[in-house]
């Protein structure tokens, strides 16, 4: 058998990554603020997981709630700070106002990220043409997966165009690896998995007492088992 499916659970904090390591995690992604859908955390909190943990983070970078990328001196400034403390893989993702990649944002925040691997977040799912916005990023440096559900309302909804582009793989634009996240339940998993598609991102499904409280070890675990092949 390939490989085994990337596991990635998002961490708030110390609690929810050490949680999420023992449940069998390969990568977290470090946010704060759920409420706004997940901002860049303080240095401190990626400094304190850091050394909590030994599993590869990816650290968000953006500003604010929504796609914007507001002041962009600010996003580069977050991400030099998390660099120099260490960071070296992250999370972004900016739309102009008509819904296509921001691209002078992104080069500027990547440029300050000396060719960190870095995820292109849901901001696909939100955008006028994902064919587009990902041929205008090909060959950007770093980027090696897109976080997406196929489409703003979930999987659910996005699992058509999840299968299309797992099935372009290979073609311009389409060599990142597909990170499927958002509205993800387990029963999505096998036709997922049939399809290629081998990374798999999940927030709430972590946290079977809400946002409010803390990643599940057992959670997690269940997950793990699911993608590695058990029920």
């Amino acid at each position: 058998m390939s490989k085994r499916a990337v596991l990635e659970v998002i961490a708030l904090g110390v609690e929810d990554a050490v949680a999420a390591q023992a449940g069998g995690a390969d990568r977290l992604e470090l946010v704060t603020d759920m409420s706004a859908d997940g901002l860049t955390p303080p240095v401190e909190t990626f400094a304190g997981i850091r050394a909590a943990v030994d599993i590869d983070l990816r650290v968000m970078l953006r500003p604010a709630a929504g796609f914007a990328v507001g002041d962009v001196r600010r996003v580069v400034r977050a991400a030099r700070q998390l660099r120099d403390a260490g960071a070296d893989e992250f999370v972004l993702g900016f739309l102009d106002a008509d819904g296509g990649v921001d691209l002078g944002a992104v080069e500027r925040v990547v440029g300050e990220l000396d060719g960190c691997r870095w995820t292109f977040h849901r901001a696909i799912d939100r955008a006028a043409d994902r064919d587009a916005l990902r041929k205008q990023l090909d060959g950007m440096p770093g980027l090696d997966t897109y976080l997406t559900a196929g489409s703003g309302a979930g999987v659910d909804d996005g699992l058509p165009t999840l299968l299309t582009e797992a099935a372009r793989g290979g073609e311009p634009g389409y060599e990142q690896r597909i990170l499927v996240g958002g509205g993800l339940r387990l029963d999505h998993v096998p036709v997922l998995l049939g399809a290629g598609i081998d990374a798999f991102h999940i927030g709430g499904a972590a946290r079977p007492g809400g946002w409010d409280g803390p990643v599940s070890v057992a959670a997690v675990a269940e997950w793990r088992a699911v993608l590695d092949g058990g029920s």
